[in-house]
This record gives C-alpha cells, sequence and structure tokens, in this order.
C-alpha cells in the first residue's frame, strides 16, 4: 500500500490558554446525531473530538468505521483525533485519513509493525499516535517515543466506556512525563477520567485527558464539564 498522493491538510487543533487539552469521546453520544453532536462538542469548547473506532476483535465491541469519521469531519471543522482498537491497523490507515482523521493512534499490542504504521501515517500528512494497554510494561514506551506525535496511555481496559479509572497506570505516565522532558509529545489518558482522576493525571504528567461519561452523564453540562478539565491545568 502506498500514501496517498494528494496533500493532507489536518485541521489545526483549538487554541487552549491552559496548559490541558480537553478531548471529548464521541462514543458516549448519541449515535443516531454524529453531525449535530461533533457541532455541539466544538460549541462547548472541545479542543478535539476523539473517536474510537472498534473491530470486535482486538477489543469485544464495534462502534465507528471511516463512513462515520466522514460524516463527523463534514459537520465541524474541528480537529479530529481517531483511536483505532483493531488488529491490522496499518491496512485502514488511508481509509481514515481519506475519511478526515488529523491524528490517528494505534495500539502497540495490536500489530507486529508498529514503526511501519507510524511511519506511513505521518507519510499521509497526519499525526501519529500510539496507545498502551494498562496491562502493558512501560518498558515498551521509550524506544517509540521520537517516532510518535503522542503517547496514549489506557486508563481503563480497552473496549467500553464507563469502566473504573485505573490509578495504577499513574505511575506510567510519570515515567513516560519524565523520558520525554524535552520533547514535544502529548500524553493522553483515555479511560475514567473525571475532575478527580484528571486531576491526578495532569499532576503525574499527563496533558490531554479523553473523557466521555463524566462530560455525557456526570457534569452539569458538557460545556461545564469541558471547562472543569481544563481548569486542573
Amino acid at each position: 500500500m502506498s500514501p496517498l498522493r494528494y496533500k493532507v491538510y489536518p485541521k489545526t487543533m483549538k487554541k487552549n490558554h491552559s496548559n490541558t487539552l480537553v478531548y471529548p469521546s464521541i462514543l458516549s453520544g448519541d449515535f443516531g446525531r454524529l453531525a449535530e453532536e461533533a457541532k455541539s462538542l466544538e460549541q462547548a469548547g472541545a479542543d478535539a473530538i476523539h473517536i474510537d473506532i472498534m473491530d470486535g476483535h482486538f477489543v469485544p465491541n464495534l462502534t465507528f468505521g471511516p463512513k462515520a469519521v466522514s460524516a463527523i469531519n463534514r459537520a465541524t471543522n474541528i480537529f479530529l483525533d481517531v483511536h483505532m482498537m483493531i488488529y491490522n491497523p496499518y491496512d485502514y490507515v488511508e481509509a481514515f485519513v481519506s475519511a478526515g482523521a488529523d491524528r490517528i493512534t494505534f495500539h502497540f499490542e495490536a500489530t507486529e509493525d508498529v514503526e511501519d504504521t507510524l511511519e506511513f501515517i505521518r507519510k499521509c500528512g497526519i499525526e501519529a499516535g500510539l496507545a498502551f494497554r494498562p496491562e502493558t510494561s512501560f518498558s515498551m514506551v521509550p524506544k517509540y517515543l521520537t517516532m510518535c506525535d503522542l503517547i496514549l496511555l489506557m486508563t481503563v481496559s480497552p473496549g467500553f466506556g464507563g469502566q473504573e479509572f485505573m490509578p495504577e497506570v499513574l505511575e506510567k505516565v510519570e515515567l513516560t512525563r519524565k523520558f520525554c522532558e524535552k520533547q514535544e509529545i502529548k500524553i493522553q489518558v483515555d479511560g475514567g477520567i473525571n475532575a478527580e482522576t484528571g486531576a491526578m493525571c495532569v499532576k503525574a504528567g499527563a496533558n490531554v485527558l479523553v473523557s466521555g461519561d463524566y462530560l455525557y452523564k456526570q457534569a452539569p453540562s458538557v460545556k461545564q464539564g469541558i471547562a472543569s478539565l481544563k481548569e486542573l491545568s
């Protein structure tokens, strides 16, 4: 598979005057109103929209595909953060880039071609991220830091929303921050993120918070929830 032949111009991420970026997970929204949800999140102050792609094999759930990403992309100008929880992610990069992804993050555990996949994503003109399950050893992280724009450290087992935050991942966040102190790399956390757990993650060194249930079901409103997480800087 060859990289896309046309120039890709990823959307600029929304300016944030704090140090913490907040990416609402649209997985917690209304699947029947994706366009409206995307517009609403942009208006509520989201820095990007986090889109979870699940294949029913790498994780026991099915969610969105390229057509859904394309629909979200048409509805908004906000940065699209696509998180692929699928096996053989290399094979799907072009489809999601064409659909409008501005960053593709895939799982270290989902492929033996980690370096080739990271390189291919960047050749397609967008940002590349690498995700790690909670049980994966931190020793796997440092090797790829110079090849990524973002490291995603899952704070729940990937595959379902609404799980409880796993505090044991905080040590991995701290270690990752120490290793990339001199690099401009984003450290993202995803799973069980609310005002309390988000504060713990920011203190440990995370600067991108993905949140779903807290924003949609616990906060007084999505807008207020986003604002509360940005205040954690």
